[in-house]
């Protein structure tokens, strides 16, 4: 294989609409946009608006309560860290922590910190240090020959200096 030789499979790329560039490309003058009206310019933003009616989300009462204080944690499976195992990221008796599994790729902390829960099987021993964790999960890694350690959350750890 040579460099003049590289190509792209056939129809793998497809080249844009050039629109208005005359009668014949079949998007000219006015360029797909119809004729006239506010539709018809830039810039136009209407999603919601029902000409002046009172729009349906405006007609229908609001429902529930969202809480701005809510926990928010990344979530680590134990099927991902017994995966991570067989798959040689991790060592069988390794300490975890949630600068580890991050940096390996296995879970993205959120703003609260990183969460374990027993979906999926360990069969490791893992010594796991992490902000939190459910109690079957716990009892999973205790079983397997493990240690769990439940850590303080992340902005409780922070206010708390």
């Amino acid at each position: 294989m040579k460099l003049n030789e590289l190509a792209d499979n056939p129809g793998a790329r497809k080249a844009r609409t050039r629109v208005g560039r005359g009668i014949g490309s079949g998007k000219g003058k006015t360029s797909g946009a119809g004729q006239k009206g506010q539709k018809s310019r830039s810039g136009v933003a209407i999603n919601g608006f029902e000409g002046g009616q009172m729009p349906v989300y405006r007609r229908l009462p609001k429902r529930g309560f969202k809480n701005p204080f809510k926990k928010q944690f990344g979530v680590v499976n134990l099927g991902t860290l017994q995966t991570a195992v067989d798959n040689g990221v991790l060592e069988d008796g390794a300490n975890v922590t949630v600068a580890v599994l991050a940096e390996k790729g296995l879970a993205r902390p959120q703003k609260d910190g990183l969460r374990l829960l027993a979906k999926g099987e360990l069969k490791a021993k893992l010594n796991i240090e992490i902000t939190g964790a459910s109690k079957a999960a716990v009892e999973a890694v205790e079983k397997a020959g493990g240690s769990v350690k439940v850590l303080a959350p992340v902005a409780a750890a922070e206010s708390a200096e």
